[in-house]
């Protein structure tokens, strides 16, 4: 548990946030690979970078008491921290995850894992009665999204979590569109919560990094086996620069937030947009179980043009708003999930979750909400040409 009332404060006083020998007010970059030892057997805490580093190390404490967890963990990206946590399964088991995740998540299990016979269902995590219907013997474990990526369905976390621990399943949260400042997994139930950190919590665009957090010992343990046995950490200076970026995670965040609900109440409304997903709207899907487990209704929205429009005249009229992969940066970025981000996802397995080839993603930045406005509408208005 934090030691902070307000995680406004835990951003920047939480875990190791000093350097205790020097009193500098940032933790310093330890850019070694080595550490002397005073004799066999005699170490001063560390031995080995792989297995441990003093920048990391303050790291993975802050995200661990930032999300209320045991342990924390940093990897050389979110698709690292995945894959470390689905290392805990075994051959024979099966993973049900949500039915719009990030692409990433679904190849990593579909390319990878299934050669060491650990399958997938892909679920309907949203309505937990179907969920619990898709829970078979050999369903170990369940990833969820919530917002998930990119329809922003949002999941009940709290009843997926009683209900697959009635089952003995392992309940892991994916965290990266709403960071530990708008929701907190473990608190509803979750076992870990996984972030691509590259995203809010690193917020510049300029790192790669991923954290996973847990609520127990046990699999702290077993985390930290893994980590260090199959070497996909985080180096010292991206660690510093996470550090960095999570000081102002809710100063940027606040500004998010207001952006995009101004963006999304702007797109809801605008004629030539046909269907706008973000949580934040009053009659979004799940809307009142997102009031309940986060603070808001976060920074993503997803948004199709009504037919007719040119979605690639769309993307290529913007000038301010971005078209790139990723999300989370302080600028505002777009990406066409069919052929970007879920371009993995077989075509038909996107049509039957509702993942279009005319689907939109939106990052929204922290610019003037005006520009970010006036970009949108001059290029929805030069997408409509032949309307």
């Amino acid at each position: 548990m934090s030691r902070f009332e307000h995680t406004e404060t835990a951003l920047i006083h939480g875990g190791i946030s000093t350097d205790e020998r020097t009193g500098a007010v940032n933790v310093p970059i330890y850019q070694t690979s080595t550490y002397q030892q005073d004799g066999l057997g005699k170490m001063r805490g560390y031995e080995y970078s792989r297995t441990g580093n003093p920048t990391r190390e303050a790291l993975e404490k802050l995200i661990a008491e930032l999300e209320g967890g045991y342990a924390g963990f940093a990897f050389g990206s979110g698709m690292a921290a995945i894959t470390a946590v689905l290392s805990l399964l075994h051959s024979g088991d099966r993973v049900l995850i949500s039915s719009n995740v990030y692409g990433g998540t679904f190849r990593v299990l579909d390319k990878v894992f299934d050669h060491f016979g650990i399958t997938y269902t892909i679920a309907d995590t949203a309505d937990l009665t179907k969920f619990e219907t898709q829970i078979t013997a050999d369903v170990k474990a369940v990833i969820i999204e919530s917002p998930a990526n990119p329809l922003m369905t949002v999941t009940d976390i709290r009843g997926v979590a009683e209900i697959s621990h009635r089952y003995g399943l392992l309940v892991i949260v994916d965290n990266t569109f709403m960071t530990p400042y708008l929701q907190k997994p473990l608190s509803l139930g979750a076992d870990i919560v996984v972030h691509s950190a590259t995203k809010y919590l690193g917020g510049h665009s300029d790192v790669v990094a991923g954290l996973a957090v847990v609520n127990s010992a046990e699999l702290a343990q077993k985390i930290a086996f893994i980590q260090n046995s199959t070497g996909g950490v985080l180096g010292p200076f991206d660690s510093f620069l996470l550090i960095r970026g999570i000081k102002t995670l809710a100063v940027r965040m606040d500004r998010h937030v207001e952006n995009a609900q101004k963006a999304a109440e702007y797109l809801k409304n605008h004629p030539a947009v046909k269907t706008v997903y973000y949580p934040g709207l009053p009659d979004a899907q799940g809307y009142e179980i997102n009031k309940k487990q986060a603070k808001n209704g976060g920074v993503m929205i997803s948004f199709e043009l009504h037919e007719g429009y040119d979605i690639n005249r769309f993307f290529e009229s913007l000038q301010l708003v971005m078209l790139a992969e990723s999300l989370g940066g302080v600028e505002s970025l777009v990406c066409h999930p069919a052929t970007m981000t879920h371009a993995s996802i077989p075509a038909d397995i996107r049509k039957k979750v509702g993942i279009t080839d005319g689907l939109i993603r939106l990052s929204v930045g922290i610019e003037n909400i005006a520009d970010i406005l006036a970009d949108l509408e001059q290029a929805i208005g030069k997408a409509a040409a032949n309307v």
